[in-house]
């Protein structure tokens, strides 16, 4: 990297800190004397080379005012954001995965987890070991919650300050080095998700001694925006967008992700003539192709705003720059069918808009369409992450509940069973796997004033989301209760006697069967569909050689009119009749493909 602190070739460590705003820095080893001055170059760089410092060596940058922080490149820090950063070898774990490439993309099923909540002993190494239990059902990829450093004990992981350093509580670097190692053992891809559009609210130093890494010309939902715009802001603004591109660099180089998860991409604003996040794609990619062996990385966009040209894919179905974009809109609709929401007036819109999700992804409002909606046609459905839940949608109900809490057993199955075998990429929840009843509230562990500013916020924000008046909010879990983090562990012995393990290891062998080996040539849409009444649709897809066709009927009663052909892959519910389907059944079928 072109900053933090690097191991010489020869002896001691270089240590570089970019901080234009400051006219003198010093270094500061832990237990060795007075503090060492660095040089200063007129960009704004400073750098020591020394030669009492090693592997694990403690040590923090010192401000002209005397303010010790931390290094904003620290690998490690092993006593939080406020403590000294601690030197690292990069080299010094010793990777079994020489071989790996990664996995085609069309091969994903993702399981998204939080380290902290995944075992009781909440660790890198802990996780490692849970790992047989995905490969045996049919995991291909886990994406774990940002594990950047963090203040305080626990968090969700979007609070990060601290890009570079595993968050502690959760192991050393080279714990979740293992983890990674394991999982590419078993096959398993690793996604991370990284936040680049804020910083959090504690322990934030950089502004400091780095005033131009924000500015007041953009605003997000968490203050100022980072300052990536090139053209206008210089160099400066030149060293945010490395900050961050390295990052990514990083982790898929020093820890041999397979791809990355972009927290709120919509709220990353550039006005440069190269966006820094196709920047960062390019320069990711590169990196792949250049590997030896060539290594397949996946970048995926969460993103409030249509980026189908950011999807788009060549003829033989590889993507240029973003792999895949979430795609909320199936989880939403789908909760009106495990709510058994459809007396509504607007039920059989909703039931379209429903379908349209399933069968082409992102939906785009219709005053929104034009040249947007046209490159949507050349996005075809592996472009999209579908899930049903995930850790938003669970933390942000009022009391943090899971489906299993709250739908009926044959709900949950029929439109689980409509998300996993669909040509999009499907993302589970932990747990989902074994019917897991625990919660999953927010939380955190801040002191002091923005600790209760926090914990009021929170309440705002639900009251707000839901409506909500007092007393609905009275069981609202306080994000800072210790409490609430233990509540949201797993508990893992309600797997020991759940059906839903061998449910997914067949559904899922099916999808490996029928479904994935179809998918890696797709470059365009190939969804069509029909809606029969609210709550029940029909979708056909095109793939490559087959055609593979969805009846569902997500009502509590039974629906007629379904096309019966084809061969049935999955059953799920009953089909008393042919052509029609018992209340939450999901037939699921394969024809010979009708379109050339």
């Amino acid at each position: 990297m072109p900053f933090g602190a690097q191991l010489m070739p020869e002896d001691g460590v270089r240590f570089r800190l970019f901080a234009p705003g400051a006219e003198t820095v010093r270094l500061r080893l832990e237990n060795a004397g007075d503090d060492l001055p660095m040089q200063r170059s007129k960009e704004g760089w400073f750098e020591r080379v020394e030669p009492t410092a090693e592997a694990g060596s403690r040590y923090r940058f010192v401000l002209e005012d005397g303010t010790a922080v931390a290094d904003p490149a620290s690998r490690f820090q092993p006593d939080d954001v406020h403590g000294p950063s601690q030197v690292i070898d990069p080299l010094a774990f010793a990777w079994a995965d020489g071989g790996w490439q990664g996995r085609p993309w069309s091969q994903s099923v993702l399981y998204e987890l939080h380290i902290g909540t995944f075992t009781p002993e909440g660790t890198f190494a802990a996780a490692a070991e849970k790992l047989t239990l995905l490969a045996e059902i049919g995991i291909t990829a886990i994406e774990i919650m940002c594990l950047a450093d963090f203040a305080g004990n626990r968090n969700w992981g979007y609070d990060a300050v601290l890009l570079y350093a595993p968050d502690s509580t959760y192991g050393h670097p080279n714990d979740l080095k293992h983890l990674i190692d394991v999982a590419h053992r078993h096959g398993i891809q690793v996604i991370l998700d990284v936040v680049y559009n804020h910083f959090g609210p504690e322990g934030n130093d950089l502004p400091k001694y780095f005033p131009q890494l924000l500015t007041k010309d953009h605003c997000t939902p968490w203050g100022d925006a980072l300052n990536f715009d090139e053209d206008n802001a210089g160099d400066c603004a030149r060293q945010v967008r490395e900050l961050i591109i390295q990052n990514a660099l990083y982790w898929v180089e020093e820890f041999h992700v397979d791809g990355l998860r972009l927290d709120a991409t919509h709220a990353i604003v550039d006005t440069s003539k190269v966006h820094v996040l196709d920047e960062l794609a390019s320069r990711v990619h590169e990196f792949g192709a250049a590997h030896q062996p060539p290594r397949q990385i996946h970048l995926i966009r969460e993103d409030e705003q249509n980026v189908a040209p950011k999807l788009l894919r060549n003829e033989k179905g590889h993507c240029e720059k973003f792999t895949a974009q979430w795609n909320h809109d199936m989880s939403h609709l789908l909760g009106a069918a495990m709510r058994q929401d459809f007396s509504g007036a607007q039920e059989d819109e909703e039931t379209t808009k429903q379908a349209e999700s399933v069968a082409e992804g992102f939906i785009i409002a219709v005053e929104e369409r034009g040249e947007s909606g046209d490159v949507r046609c050349h996005v075809p459905p592996t472009a999209f992450v579908s899930f049903v839940q995930t850790h938003d949608l669970i933390g942000n109900r009022i009391g943090a509940e899971r489906i299993h809490a709250l739908a009926p057993p044959a709900a949950v199955r029929a439109v689980m069973s409509l998300l996993l075998l669909t040509p999009q990429i499907p993302m589970i929840f932990m747990g989902d796997e074994f019917g897991a009843t625990t919660p999953f509230p927010y939380f955190c562990d801040f002191g002091g004033d923005l600790g209760k500013a926090v914990s009021r916020g929170r309440r705002e924000f639900l009251a707000q989301l839901h409506n909500a008046d007092e007393a609905a909010l009275k069981n609202a879990p306080d994000p800072q209760q210790e409490s609430t983090f233990l509540s949201a562990k797993l508990d893992w012995a309600q797997r020991e006697e759940s059906t839903w393990p061998d449910w997914y290891r067949r559904i899922l062998a099916v999808r490996q069967e029928h479904v994935s080996p179809s998918l890696e040539s797709l470059h365009q849409r190939c969804g069509e569909f029909r809606v029969l009444r609210a709550g029940a649709f029909q979708i056909g897809w095109d793939l490559d050689g087959k055609r593979l066709e969805v009846s569902a009927n997500l009502r509590p009663d039974a629906t007629d009119g379904f096309d019966a052909g084809g061969e049935t892959i999955w059953l799920e519910g009953q089909s008393s009749v042919p052509g029609s389907l018992d209340a939450f059944s999901v037939r699921w079928s394969v024809t010979s493909s009708t379109r050339s």
